[in-house]
């Protein structure tokens, strides 16, 4: 696991974007896992100014769901396919035939949720995958406890998570979903190149026991720790609880630049 250190959001959304123009470089039609919430915006930001300013080619990117709120109507503004929809495949130019969600809708839940996990395999896989981290250390939906195996499914939200949410739904939690689908934990290591976000220092926590802290269920993001090319990027703020932050400082600005990301 690499962690990287940055200044502020926005340099840590300029570097992410650097690594998804360095990846459509080398294979342009990439399939790239997005995640929603208010983190991965400055990423969004920098990598559509990219594509305006045609630093960045998007045409033949994929671009994939993390995850899916259960029962909100086809076309709920707060739906993850209405918000990926908006926040990035539109701002990069792409439509709807590059995008691939799971249906949070069906009747039948457990089916739609293989389905899904079936679609990413036949793609190709997740070439970069995107992610934020709760409060409490979850990934996707995968709250504390989550099976370290787990495939894509429906799991029920902790009260946390709900209320951490409301703040997208008028800060009223009566209208946040119970039930969503996400990628299991399982699946998201799949991906060739996981790529974790974290800023303020709400997410101090977190970070430090996703990264310095056991492999463990309770924490789910740490299962990265297992990953051959994991990246965690954090803002100051999100690194003040890190013991080896110089360290990774330290082992940041000695790479050699044509590592990348």
């Amino acid at each position: 696991m690499e962690v990287v250190i940055v200044p502020d959001a926005s340099a840590g959304g300029e570097l992410i974007a650097e690594a998804v123009a360095a990846l459509l470089s080398r294979k342009p039609d990439a399939l790239l896992g997005v995640a929603t919430g208010s983190t991965p915006l400055p990423v969004y930001k920098a990598l559509a100014a990219k594509v305006r300013s045609g630093a960045v080619d998007a045409s033949n990117a994929r671009i994939c769901q993390l995850d899916e709120y259960v029962g909100l109507p086809a076309g709920h503004p707060e739906s993850y396919r209405s918000v990926v929809l908006r926040e990035v495949v539109e701002p990069l130019g792409l439509s709807e035939k590059s995008f691939m969600g799971p249906d949070g809708t069906a009747e039948d839940v457990q089916a739609a949720c293989e389905a899904y996990d079936k679609a990413l395999a036949e793609a190709g896989g997740v070439d970069l995958q995107l992610l934020g981290i709760g409060t409490d250390g979850h990934i996707g939906f995968n709250e504390p406890c989550s099976s370290l195996a787990s495939r894509t499914r429906i799991k029920t939200l902790t009260e946390q998570t709900r209320i951490d949410n409301a703040r997208f739904f008028d800060d009223d939690i009566e209208q946040v979903p119970r039930h969503v689908i996400t990628q299991g934990i399982g699946t998201i290591l799949e991906a060739r190149h996981p790529i974790l976000l974290a800023t303020g220092e709400g997410k101090a926590e977190a970070v430090a026991r996703t990264v310095e802290g056991p492999v463990a269920s309770v924490v789910p993001a740490s299962a990265l720790q297992l990953h051959p090319h994991a990246t965690v990027v954090v803002d100051e703020a999100a690194a003040s609880k890190l013991k080896l932050a110089d360290y990774f400082r330290a082992t940041y600005a000695a790479k050699p630049p044509w590592q990348g990301l």
